[in-house]
């Protein structure tokens, strides 16, 4: 049997952290799929590198800075163009703006801005924007990290932090699942109802391939943390961190 090379692919790189000191909820990291669409050809002989990003890292109690960002995941070979998706921007802390990213991070509950999404732009767009601040009693709320299909957001003065934004469902594997949704946002008054976090709320970043079952057993080699499942004629190889398939 020859190899065939019909591939769909999910990127998603990893989630930022929330903001210190009841600050806005983090982004989520971009989301980037073909599945539904037109798919990759992948030649023979080639070695593609799933690069997985890692969860921004929270921050320390009783620090004031904006939210760490999430790390980049991508798909990339010789033969094919470049599939990367940026990391969620950090939330807002200490009076200041989300972080943007692949959706931005949310404000701190103080007049801020969310930060911006879809950073770098791509088509269709990867993420969204952080919800902004609110500032006034009783409760200050920070906005909602962008997630991968909704703005988050806004915090209020009256209910407090706002609800990341939800992310998007991909039956790439076989079953639906939700990726890529925002941080929920913190609030001043400790009575306030917090902001949950948008569906399939963030972590680390996760690669997906699907290709036929026939080409998979042709397949030279796969490296990394990876599981491997079937889905009709297809095999689904999804990694959790670095590794490469070769053709």
């Amino acid at each position: 049997a020859s190899f065939d090379g019909t591939a769909y692919y999910l990127v998603v790189a990893a989630g930022g952290s929330g903001g210190a000191e009841r600050g806005g909820g983090a982004g989520a990291g971009g989301y980037r799929t073909n599945y539904g669409g037109t798919a990759y050809t992948l030649g023979a002989g080639i070695t593609y590198t799933a690069t997985v990003g890692t969860g921004g890292a929270a921050r320390n109690v009783g620090s004031q800075g904006v939210g760490n960002p999430g790390g980049a995941s991508s798909f990339t070979g010789s033969d094919i163009t470049d599939i990367t998706s940026a990391g969620g921007g950090g939330g807002g802390s200490g009076a200041g703006n989300g972080a943007a990213g692949g959706s931005g991070g949310g404000a701190y509950g103080s007049s801020f801005s969310g930060g911006a999404g879809n950073t770098p732009s791509t088509s269709p767009a990867q993420g969204f924007a952080g919800g902004n601040g609110q500032d006034g009693p009783p409760y200050h709320g920070s906005g909602g990290g962008g997630g991968a299909s909704e703005v988050g957001e806004a915090g209020t003065t009256s209910s407090g932090g706002g609800d990341g934004g939800d992310g998007v469902s991909n039956s790439i594997t076989g079953s639906a699942v939700t990726y890529a949704g925002g941080g929920g946002g913190g609030v001043y008054n400790s009575i306030a109802n917090i902001g949950v976090g948008g569906a399939g709320g963030g972590g680390n970043g996760v690669v997906i391939v699907r290709i036929s079952t026939a080409d998979y057993d042709l397949l030279t080699n796969i490296t990394g943390t990876y599981s491997t499942a079937t889905t009709g004629a297809d095999t689904v190889i999804t990694w959790t961190a670095t590794g490469t398939l070769v053709t």
